[in-house]
């Protein structure tokens, strides 16, 4: 196969031999049409098709002109009765740590783990072909490898991330006006800071209605038609995430890791990880961890 008509270009950690970057098209839905669970970043770009896209705990319609984005081992599916094709790029944290380059790319928290959102973006057609060029600037980098192959390949990383992370920003407002029939929209913020305060020491829905001062039934009511998820889905996501992030880029104990998020059963805490993130602490870190081979 020529290297013009190639559909999956692929840089090899050569430390450990496993996949850093991966840049591929795909033509129908076969390869996703299953559940996903994946030891590195994805970004899907959907230039035709559409159909459901399921994922953690929320089901959400996908069409063309969308870019979909997934962390390691979060659990996804796409649905479709007819062909979707587009692009799909993977990266390992070995190759490029969202959380160590937080300061220059600031995408963690926007494009990845933002519990609150939508794991997906929809485009304009400029924005579409801003993406296509910078993939066909990524293909051509891994066909050619030249002097500083990583670093050019981790500028246009950088490039596409940020992009992707302003244009979901600026959509935001139009979300939020979406949802303006909510009586009390103040409640909604008021959640989210309560959770990002408390996550580490209350774990349960009932806590929060008491923080909030609102009833449990009203919450659960609320917390499910703005952000399609239960209180309870969202308070596990967080936790999470944070314990990911700690797996992620530090040597400490799952026991320790435990300890600061509120369980002081590490084995609870190793079962509760396991049943969100369909891994166990131990071989997360191993497979994905920053600070795995410390």
């Amino acid at each position: 196969m020529s290297k013009e008509y190639q559909k999956e270009h692929t840089l090899v950690n050569p430390v450990n031999g496993n996949l850093a970057f991966k840049v591929s098209s795909f033509e129908n839905n076969t390869y996703f049409d299953h559940i996903q669970r994946l030891n590195y970043y994805s970004i899907i770009l959907i230039n035709r098709g559409k159909g459901k896209l399921k994922i953690d705990f929320s089901e959400y319609d996908f069409t063309e002109n969308m870019l979909l984005s997934f962390v390691p081992y979060q659990p996804f599916m796409l649905e479709s009765d007819e062909d979707v094709s587009g692009f799909i790029l993977n990266f390992h944290p070995d190759f490029f740590c969202i959380h160590k380059h937080q300061k220059e790319v600031a995408c963690n928290g926007v494009l990845f783990n933002d519990i609150y959102k939508p794991p997906f973006i929809t485009l304009e057609y400029s924005e579409m072909q801003n993406f296509h060029t910078l993939i066909q600037q990524m293909k051509d980098e891994l066909q050619n490898a030249e002097l500083a192959q990583y670093e050019l390949l981790v500028s246009y990383l950088k490039i596409f991330l940020i992009t992707a992370s302003r244009i979901k920003v600026n959509q935001s407002p139009k979300a939020k006006q979406d949802f303006a029939h909510i009586k009390e929209p103040y409640i909604l913020q008021n959640l989210k800071d309560s959770i990002e305060k408390n996550f580490k020491t209350k774990h349960s829905a009932n806590d929060y209605a008491i923080l909030l001062n609102i009833s449990p039934k009203a919450l659960a009511k609320t917390t499910k038609l703005y952000f399609n998820k239960t209180l309870t889905d969202l308070i596990s996501e967080r936790i999470i995430i944070e314990a990911k992030r700690e797996l992620y880029l530090t040597s400490k104990s799952v026991k320790e890791i435990a300890y600061e998020l509120g369980y002081e059963d590490e084995h609870y805490f190793s079962r509760f990880f396991k049943n969100n993130a369909d891994i166990s602490p131990q071989i997360f870190r191993e497979t994905v961890g920053f600070a795995r081979a410390k």
